[in-house]
């Protein structure tokens, strides 16, 4: 199953992707990388590898260009720039549900780190166009009053050694108003680089996907 590389036109710029969509897909996930990642990254690119094994499409993109990715490395001016980063998620997602998807594709948002926050925020705007949501080791805390407006189905993922994410988890967990549930990897730390850690990361995020992608589903 091979991915087809994209160009998403917003903003007066273009964001390079790799979608894979495979047969019968269920779902689009679309990815929101954290800070410092992109759609290189190892980790998401094996839960990509997953989800797409359990009959979901996804889409690896970037929220920055090269260009800006160059100038963030030094300024590191953007990633937490959360209003920035979603605002390119919702345009991005908008432009590709419209443009590359079946309309019986429905879209789920996976974000890590800051790329959960801006995940949230996007979600909150786009309503009933993300069906749901996970957060892998995010910060759904910066996602700030957005929170409560998100309807979409959430799932935070954290790990049970990541001391500082705990709280911050829990914290938002309880400013949310959708269905929602907070699950705790015993012995992962941030990045899941623990033996197992990561595949029980992209088996709870596969169900998760799969029960509230379906397209009879009810949206909330």
């Amino acid at each position: 199953m091979a991915a087809s590389h994209i160009s998403i036109p917003i903003e007066g710029i273009r964001l390079e992707g790799e979608l894979n969509i495979p047969a019968n897909a269920g779902g689009l996930i679309l990815f929101a990388h954290g800070s410092g990642s992109s759609r290189h990254s190892p980790r998401n690119r094996y839960v990509a590898a997953m989800l797409q094994r359990a009959g979901l499409a996804t889409l690896l993109f970037d929220l920055l260009t090269e260009q800006e990715e160059d100038a963030e490395m030094f300024s590191r001016h953007l990633r937490f720039d959360i209003a920035f980063l979603a605002r390119r998620l919702s345009s991005a997602s908008v432009w590709v549900l419209d443009q590359l998807v079946a309309k019986q594709h429905r879209a789920g948002y996976f974000g890590s780190s800051t790329g959960a926050a801006a995940a949230l925020v996007a979600a909150a705007e786009l309503g009933d166009t993300i069906g749901a949501v996970v957060s892998r080791g995010g910060r759904p805390d910066l996602a700030g009053e957005s929170l409560g407006r998100v309807t979409a189905p959430t799932l935070l993922i954290v790990g049970g050694n990541d001391i500082p994410v705990i709280p911050l988890n829990e914290e938002a967990f309880e400013s949310m108003n959708c269905e929602k549930a907070l699950r705790t990897i015993p012995g992962a730390t941030h990045l899941f680089e623990e033996a197992g850690a990561l595949e029980k990361v992209a088996g709870m995020a596969s169900e998760w996907f799969c029960n509230h992608l379906q397209p009879t589903a009810r949206r909330r």
